[in-house]
């Protein structure tokens, strides 16, 4: 008997209607489900025994609920199905609508799979390693506070890249090229594709194209000292979820993680077709 993982987004769907829906669908075809909201740790339930083999895990809601998923699924290596409840989603391919039709195809196993790209961030204040985490869409460097221009160094594989002044750095995946990168005026990417970009936010310079690296290159952001200036109040971002601090001398590096996040793919439109459709709406 499979069993399915259900991640539901409670802000959009509050009575839980269409996660009973979802819940019923699968009873209906002899699986089993058991149901978590988004704000449970999600290292808490890939952890219990009679879920480490689930056949997948179906998130409820927009792209961003299945981002807050995507790293322990990677860790756990089961396939993610998105259940797009939101609005502009990329990533939750499966609509409302569509829900019998795409829960009888994921039961018969009439879908790919396809291994996401991630990137692993690593914080190190005075030559420590302070924090560590992968994202599948992106790692960003904001302000944190009052209105101020940031002033970055960037290096690639140790060789200096480029100083910005800017409102902060965008370091994505080609996953996460439609989404705060696409916001900030960098390319889109076809999901496939194994590349890291890097888009300024905001760049307070004429110079403000998105540079293109190879997957395999290591970028390292540092936050310099400001002599006789107020120091900058700057924070990482991983996902969009996961926030630290950062303080004047610390450097965050990111490349390429050693593991993907698998994600079900029911349809068959290619990536460009989809790209049409939402453009277009």
């Amino acid at each position: 008997m499979k069993h399915y993982i259900i991640i539901t987004n409670k802000g959009k769907d509050p009575k839980l209607e269409v996660t009973k829906q979802v819940e019923s669908l699968l009873e209906q075809m002899g699986c089993t489900s058991s149901v978590y909201s988004e704000e449970s740790s999600s290292a808490a339930w890939v952890m219990q025994p009679e879920e480490r083999k689930a056949a997948g895990i179906l998130v409820l809601g927009g792209d961003g609920t299945l981002l807050k998923a995507a790293d322990a699924a990677s860790r756990a290596g089961i396939p993610v199905l998105g259940i797009n409840l939101g609005t502009m989603g990329y990533l939750a391919e499966v609509e409302r609508c569509n829900l019998r039709q795409a829960l009888g195809r994921l039961v018969e196993e009439d879908y790919t799979v396809e291994e996401r790209m991630m990137l692993s961030g690593q914080v190190i204040r005075q030559g420590k390693l302070l924090e560590s985490a992968c994202a599948l869409n992106d790692i960003t460097i904001t302000r944190n506070g009052h209105l101020q221009m940031l002033f970055f160094r960037i290096f690639v594989n140790g060789k200096p890249l480029k100083e910005y002044h800017a409102d902060g750095i965008i370091l994505a995946t080609p996953t996460g090229s439609t989404g705060y990168n696409m916001s900030a005026g960098g390319p889109i990417v076809e999901p496939g594709a194994k590349l890291i970009l890097l888009t300024p936010i905001c760049p307070h310079t004429l110079q403000t194209r998105s540079v293109i690296l190879r997957a395999e290159d290591e970028i390292s952001i540092r936050i310099p000292e400001r002599d006789g200036r107020q120091n900058q109040n700057v924070e990482v971002c991983f996902d969009g979820s996961k926030n630290l601090a950062l303080c004047p001398g610390d450097e965050v590096r990111i490349l390429k993680s050693p593991r993907g996040t698998p994600i079900i793919k029911l349809s068959e439109a290619s990536f460009l077709e989809v790209l049409h459709r939402k453009l277009s709406e």
